[in-house]
């Protein structure tokens, strides 16, 4: 998963930071609201893990941005505040879950995965596509059984087709997602990681289209048109 942490705490956030990134996804950490709420709104990423007590603006202030812009990402909240009336206002803005302060790193790991699952639309976090099998939980992929072997930014790719199996993914969204605001990328680098999964996927009954001008899509080779 590609997550903006927005926490004004050190402390708090490079352990977050660390947690995540061990577990394999992309951190990318904003220490105010003001520019916390700029990569929200205009990034690309699968979650926000948002403070509430941040220094410009205020955790209430950028989750109601957020949606009065319509941004769709979902959101889970960090508050030490333990009043009913502040986790009813934040789940009224828009806010997909909560967790107060202090809590254990494994927790907010699942919690971000469930959250994530829910916005799109997954009861399950294992996705099935033909012979293909990927698990968001382990992010680990397999071929009837047998583990296929992924790079970080392979599994990344399939994981974002495989979420959207069926339907076309942009290549500038597919950049943003794997790459980001602050990565450097060259300009092939998607039609690089496009070339190695392909051949990775050769014996397997799912391809990657690509659609010209469009971006690609993932689909079992016998939902393909003759």
């Amino acid at each position: 998963m590609r997550i903006l942490l927005i926490e004004d705490s050190v402390d708090i956030a490079e352990a977050i930071e660390s947690k995540l990134m061990r577990a394999g996804h992309h951190v990318t950490w904003a220490q105010d609201g003001i520019s916390g709420e700029e990569l929200a709104i205009h990034g690309e990423f699968d979650v926000v893990v948002l403070d509430i007590n941040l220094p410009g603006r205020s955790g209430f202030e950028v989750m109601a941005h957020m949606r009065d812009g319509n941004s769709p990402t979902p959101v889970l909240v960090i508050t030490a505040r333990n009043q009913l009336d502040d986790k009813i206002s934040l789940l009224d803005l828009g806010a997909d879950d909560y967790i107060v302060k202090p809590f254990d790193l494994g927790e907010l790991e699942a919690r971000l995965r469930a959250v994530t699952r829910r916005h799109k639309g997954l009861a399950k976090s294992v996705i099935r596509i033909g012979g293909l099998e990927i698990d968001l939980n382990s992010r680990a992929a397999s071929v009837d059984g047998s583990p296929l072997e992924l790079g970080r930014r392979e599994f990344e790719f399939l994981e974002v087709l495989a979420t959207q199996a069926g339907n076309t993914v942009s290549k500038d969204k597919l950049y943003l997602k794997l790459f980001g605001h602050d990565d450097v990328g060259t300009p092939n680098a998607v039609e690089l990681l496009v070339s190695r999964v392909r051949k990775k996927l050769e014996a397997v009954d799912v391809e990657i289209v690509t659609h010209r001008g469009a971006g690609y899509m993932l689909r079992s080779k016998t939902d393909a048109v003759s």
